[in-house]
């Protein structure tokens, strides 16, 4: 038997985040998780944007890791074939698993890391029990359940799986490389679609080391023939999809593997539950077109690690009204109904015909557009590259306000 104040089941970004912020500040931990690198997993392949990487400086490990990342300082925006402007950029170019690599790194020694799976968890408001694949037993205070999609240990707890969206989105991954030449004009481009039939929000090209990466969204159905198309013949595919794409990138070919990953949109409850608190994708999902999920994320371990975990320790017992306070943190619940929101309303102004979500597409095009003429003149406004005219600001601003938490710059090396 091992006996720790916090087991964290699952070594992702969650885990591992959470990990490096509680050994960092003495907090006896144990992390489970079955690999002891993590494997490459098609996921998060950048961080981007004020908001989350302030969140992300937060934990307190943001700046060594970013360090790691290929930085993109500038973003062009096109569509219909037409560059509407050349946009600076905060944006962090690294997969998923050589960012969760990178994280790991942080964690200090103190950090007892288990190379096992979680087989079973006990809860109780007092001590909590996990049983290993290798038959060890840890024995925790609190238990930290940041294993993302699996649905195991969540089934055999009776937590509860609300679906919000069943597949919402599906998210592509893969290398392109300039045909006929040595490289692509843009540092990193976002090119959003011609037609809402397409049911393509957008196609976001960015460098990862020497790499030339793509990550495409759809919004359509895992069994929809269009995605065989893809798989068998991508770069015809991707032409006759956006066919004017190719006035900004010029010629391309897509050399290997597609990455396709289909998202279901879902919250679990876990308010009964004594001992035990769900981050990351073991609590809600998001929608990756929209780009919240490391936001929400590096939310709920900032808060879980830095706010509730010393309090919680700082007296006896581990019931559920004493973890109802980080459910109901005002800046978490902020940050999980903006991402929600911005789901749905990211997918609506990108494929629906109805006079609203047009008018707001157009909108969206007049406002790069005008932002693009007025950067020679120094006055541009600042919008995100899947800036909504009426939501993604304001929640933002909102996320930001409601935390006291400070942050530090990043380093021109980076």
């Amino acid at each position: 038997m091992r006996y720790t104040d916090i087991a964290i089941i699952g070594g992702g970004l969650s885990g591992s985040t959470a990990a490096a912020m509680l050994g960092r500040a003495g907090i006896s931990t144990v992390l489970v998780d079955p690999h002891e690198s993590y494997p490459a997993d098609f996921r998060v392949e950048k961080l981007s944007g004020h908001t989350q990487i302030e969140r992300f400086l937060r934990t307190g490990i943001g700046e060594s890791v970013l360090r790691r990342a290929t930085f993109a300082g500038e973003n062009w925006i096109a569509r219909f074939g037409h560059l509407l402007d050349k946009a600076p950029s905060r944006q962090f170019n690294i997969l998923y698993d050589s960012l969760v690599n990178a994280v790991r790194d942080e964690i200090p020694e103190a950090v007892e890391r288990i190379c096992a799976k979680a087989v079973a968890v006990e809860t109780s408001p007092e001590r909590q029990k996990v049983v290993l694949s290798n038959e060890e037993t840890i024995s925790a205070r609190l238990v930290v359940l940041a294993n993302g999609l699996n649905v195991g240990l969540r089934h055999q707890l009776g937590i509860t799986r609300k679906i919000v969206s069943t597949c919402h989105s599906i998210s592509i991954g893969f290398d392109v490389v300039p045909a006929g030449r040595n490289s692509f004009d843009f540092p990193a481009l976002t090119y959003f679609s011609e037609r809402p039939s397409d049911r393509i929000p957008y196609i976001t090209l960015f460098p990862v080391g020497t790499r030339m990466r793509a990550n495409l969204f759809v919004y359509r159905g895992f069994d929809d023939p269009w995605l065989r198309d893809l798989r068998r013949a991508p770069a015809e595919t991707l032409n006759a999809a956006l066919p004017r794409l190719k006035r900004i990138t010029g010629a391309f070919d897509i050399p290997g593997e597609l990455k396709i990953r289909p998202v279901d949109l879902y919250v679990n409850d876990a308010s009964g539950q004594p001992g035990l608190v769900l981050v990351g994708d073991a609590f809600s999902t998001s929608c990756p077109a929209a780009g919240t999920g490391c936001d929400k994320v590096f939310t709920d371990v900032e808060r879980l690690c830095n706010v509730y975990i010393p309090q919680w320790l700082a007296s006896d017992g581990m019931d559920t009204d004493k973890l109802a306070t980080f459910y109901a943190d005002p800046v978490k619940r902020d940050c999980d109904e903006w991402s929600a929101a911005k789901a749905f309303d990211f997918r609506s102004v990108s494929i629906s015909t109805a006079p609203y979500w047009t008018a707001q597409r157009w909108a969206r095009l007049i406002a790069w557009s005008v932002q693009g003429l007025l950067r020679p003149f120094g006055g541009a406004l600042h919008l995100e590259p899947n800036f909504l005219g009426h939501s993604s600001s304001s929640s933002s601003s909102s996320s930001r306000s409601s935390s006291s938490s400070s942050s530090s710059s990043l380093s021109s090396s980076a």
